[in-house]
């Protein structure tokens, strides 16, 4: 479903991706992790070009991501949960699911309605599809971001941090969701802190430092035996 060859994404002078290549399988799920600093959300952002790569190739479902085609390719095949919800406030919450379905996809309002309908019910958020974002915990609005993703019906959903900027408490009522979400056949790429996320969702973990992919494999072999020095020393931190 993705295949990243060769990609480098220059900030001025600082190098953030170097040489990136990757591919990620339809229905597999893909856990990032790393420190700050390594490339993880640059590179996320890459694949549905939020951020144009200085060089290299991405290519989404087989159809390669340019500048011309960029909105079609990524609106016909992904979604995204950022970590700031990025919810309308003016909107509400029914609102805010309905509106790229009926704008971008034409749906009409009562079929659009419908379908948002099922996706609160799935985040476990139905009795708040009139509430205003404001009126939420930052745990409720990334699960209407959540539904807002699953709405969209593409079969790639990327998320980046989605619970950096929530408190401890509503971290794991966001998790519960996105463990539910991987028993489907949607292929998810999610760039996370979350340990305990990644050992029971990913197919597989890759850990990036300095701009590059330094260990790859799955959440068997990163947890209990890595390889990789820089990938032992962040692990003994933070799984203390």
């Amino acid at each position: 479903m993705i295949k990243i060859s060769g990609l480098n994404k220059f900030f001025g002078h600082h190098h953030v991706l170097k040489n990136i290549d990757l591919e990620v399988n339809e229905g597999e799920k893909l856990v990032i992790i790393g420190p700050s600093g390594s490339g993880k959300s640059t590179l996320i952002r890459c694949i549905n070009h939020l951020e144009e790569p200085t060089s290299g190739q991405v290519e989404i479902d087989g159809q390669l991501l340019t500048r011309k085609n960029k909105t079609q390719v990524v609106r016909n095949s992904s979604a995204m949960v950022f970590q700031q919800f990025n919810l309308y406030p003016h909107m509400t919450v029914l609102e805010n699911l309905t509106l790229a379905p009926m704008k971008l996809q034409k749906m009409p309002k009562k079929e659009a309605e419908e379908m948002a309908l099922q996706y609160l019910e799935r985040v476990g958020l139905l009795e708040k599809k009139d509430a205003y974002p404001q009126n939420l915990s930052g745990g409720q609005q990334q699960r209407v971001a959540i539904a807002r993703a699953l709405a969209t019906k593409q079969r790639i959903i990327l998320f980046d941090e989605p619970t950096s900027a929530l408190d401890p408490e509503m971290v794991q009522e966001v998790l519960d969701v996105m463990i539910k979400l991987s028993e489907e056949n949607i292929t998810m790429v999610c760039v996370t802190h979350e340990m305990g996320f990644a050992r029971q969702v990913a197919d597989r973990v890759i850990f990036m430092d300095d701009g590059s992919i330094v260990e790859s494999g799955s959440p068997e072999h990163f947890f209990e035996n890595p390889e990789n020095e820089r990938t032992k020393l962040f692990l003994s931190k933070i799984l203390r």
